[in-house]
């Protein structure tokens, strides 16, 4: 193998630039930050061609091996790369993020965080593209979008990938719990005590878990020959959760509601109670995520539990692992005070 050159580039002031770095040779050669490392060091899995662009590059760049030695001599940079969204539910995305620090930091691996401002594939494609170019190990994507591109499908096909409830690709491992299985298990939950029908303050609709836990309720009414009511749509947020609740307490047969996240039943049981509707003498509630606060609203929250710091951990453990096989939790309820048997059962 060629080795590279040794000397900083040179402007012609004779003042040294930065030292050109592997995503500077990766775009030089039109390859990924990857496919550098792994044609430097003699990769069977590199064909020759590559590899000769690959060398071309570093040459002309004056491109030297300043990483750690481990990382030279195993082809790896002990980083992995996660993928948020800013936007959605702020206790989620802070657990997720403390899971996977923790877990890998303890792995001896750093992570680089790349969030997008909005569900928008163009946005998913570049941060995944800036995670590559950066030549991580392994990604965990924590961003719920329903449609992938040929290039998200590319990325993730290359570097092993675990998705938490979110972006599918054909290669990218699932981790979390069974979204539609949570929608049925809150609404079955209502239904056993007795409730004749169940509505429903739903996540947004491009979101995948939004649209899981909807169809979860779906079928479950269905199930028992009820006929679903119109669901009343949410952002995740406590401030849509109560806008909806305005709605829910104009409506007196409301005896049940699933709200698909806790923050949007906090604003739900807001709004009843300001319309003289209690929780959960009049109005029973459940809901998911079972973040931290669930068990201390007034009253107490009943809802599906996720543990996001340990889906995080997880997500970390899976990818050095290995492991092919997609790791979905079963759906697990945490009843507490906010639902009780309608008054005329």
């Amino acid at each position: 193998m060629t080795k590279a050159t040794e000397r900083p580039t040179e402007q012609p002031t004779g003042r040294p630039t930065r030292q050109p770095s592997m995503a500077d040779v990766a775009r030089a050669a039109g390859v990924s930050a990857q496919t550098v490392s792994r044609a430097l060091r003699d990769s069977p899995n590199v064909n020759p061609e590559t590899r000769k662009r690959v060398i071309a590059a570093v040459e002309r760049l004056g491109y030297r091996f300043n990483n750690a030695a481990r990382v030279l001599s195993s082809g790896r940079t002990y980083t992995v790369g996660l993928v948020l969204l800013q936007s959605g539910g702020y206790y989620s995305r802070s657990a997720v993020t403390a899971g996977v620090e923790a877990a890998a930091g303890a792995a001896g691996y750093a992570v680089s965080i790349a969030t997008i401002a909005r569900l928008d594939t163009g946005l998913m494609e570049r941060s995944l593209s800036k995670l590559a170019d950066q030549g991580v190990d392994g990604i965990v994507i924590a961003v719920p979008l329903i449609s992938v591109t040929q290039k998200m499908e590319d990325i993730t096909r290359d570097i092993p990938t675990v998705t938490l409830d979110g972006s599918r690709t054909a290669s990218a491992r699932v981790l979390g719990i069974d979204q539609k299985e949570a929608g049925r298990v809150a609404t079955q939950h209502l239904l056993d005590l007795g409730h004749r029908q169940v509505w429903h303050v739903s996540g947004p609709d491009e979101w995948i878990e939004a649209r899981q836990r909807r169809q979860g309720w779906q079928e479950c009414l269905a199930a028992a020959g009820i006929q679903a009511p119109p669901p009343l749509e949410g952002d995740w947020s406590p401030d849509s959760g109560y806008r909806q609740g305005q709605v829910l307490a104009m409506i007196p047969d409301v005896t049940a509601v699933f709200a698909a996240s806790d923050e949007m039943a906090f604003g739900v049981i807001r709004a009843l109670r300001e319309h003289g509707r209690s929780v959960p003498a009049d109005v029973s509630i459940v809901s998911v995520d079972d973040i931290a606060l669930a068990a201390y609203c007034h009253p107490p929250l009943t809802t599906v539990r996720q543990d996001f710091y340990r889906s995080g951990a997880a997500a970390v453990a899976l990818l050095l692992a290995g492991e092919a096989a997609d790791a979905l939790a079963t759906a697990s309820l945490s009843v507490r005070d906010s639902t009780a048997p309608p008054r005329h059962h």
